[in-house]
């Protein structure tokens, strides 16, 4: 089995809907998606909501009917399935409580933020994107920084991309607005780590003083390192955010920067990401580019 439906069972606008996945490549569900001229909208990160009237259709066409548990149980098996937390409903409430426990005096600060990471234009530099980076974090920082430094590296990440328009001036935007932000509610001192270390995460490539950089930029590019299935839906996102480009510009672009980071002794930066990450990173970096020079007829 490759493409599955489960039954329209699922109640929404009048109507019942059915889920469509792929338990192989994300590619591929998009590819069926767009020969039968599903919308975009209809995506929902890992399946598309399909309604009823058109059950019918997709199973003839090649749709494998199966039962709503067996569809999550081969989603799951897959790679594929995105995690509960990391749903539209349940973000907002998980990262609101990681900012109550980084800066709990400013939640006005906090709502402004996640307004900013749930624009609309943004496919990957999204909140799915900033709890990665935290979580990312923990994990890199725990017994490598004290708790104030755990804080400046908190806060960096929630600022980092916070101005996002897929411009090469949206780090030092992003800098300045933490500047803005923070000035008066902590030292300058830290006011001034916390916007040196959203730069760093412009080129990521961290001095070997920069130990609080190291870690950060690390926390940034672990999505690299993600099983093949969920380092597809990543690059997949990435082409929605330059979509606006033509396909030959944007497959230049992209081999471009991510050349940049193969050409490197080490992609990570820090002994944590280079034993975990590696490895894995640089097969799926190289994997895409190679995808990328066949959109460019290489």
């Amino acid at each position: 089995m490759s493409i599955l439906i489960d039954p329209p069972s699922w109640p929404a606008h009048g109507t019942l809907f059915s889920h469509l996945v792929s338990d192989a490549t994300l590619d591929e569900l998009h590819a069926f998606a767009r020969a039968h001229q599903l919308p975009e909208r209809a995506f929902d990160r890992d399946h598309y909501d399909v309604p009823q009237s058109r059950y019918a259709e997709l199973v003839r066409d090649g749709a494998h009917e199966v039962s709503a548990g067996d569809l999550a149980r081969a989603l799951i098996a897959s790679g594929l399935r995105i995690p509960a937390k990391y749903r539209p409903e349940k973000l907002g409430p998980v990262l609101s409580r990681r900012w109550a426990r980084t800066l709990p005096t400013e939640p006005q600060l906090g709502r402004e933020l996640l307004e900013r990471w749930s624009q609309s234009h943004r496919r990957y530099h999204d909140r799915v994107h900033l709890l990665s980076v935290l979580e990312a974090l923990d994990w890199l920082a725990k017994d490598q920084a004290d708790g104030e430094e755990r804080m400046l590296l908190q806060l960096a990440a929630w600022f980092h991309d916070a101005v996002y328009h897929g411009a090469s001036d949206d780090e030092a935007k992003s800098a300045i607005l933490a500047r803005e932000r923070l000035y008066g509610l902590l030292s300058p001192g830290a006011v001034s780590r916390v916007s040196e270390l959203i730069l760093l995460t412009a080129g990521h490539s961290p001095g070997d003083h920069e130990r609080l950089g190291r870690i950060l930029c690390d926390a940034d590019l672990e999505v690299l390192a993600r099983p093949q299935p969920a380092y597809q839906r990543y690059a997949q996102a990435i082409y929605q955010e330059y979509a606006h480009f033509p396909r030959p510009a944007l497959a230049a672009g992209r081999i471009k920067v991510l050349g940049s980071l193969l050409e490197k002794d080490n992609i990570y930066s820090t002994v944590r990401g280079i034993d975990r990450w590696e490895n894995a990173a640089r097969s799926n970096v190289g994997a895409e580019i190679s995808v990328l020079r066949g959109w460019l007829g290489e």
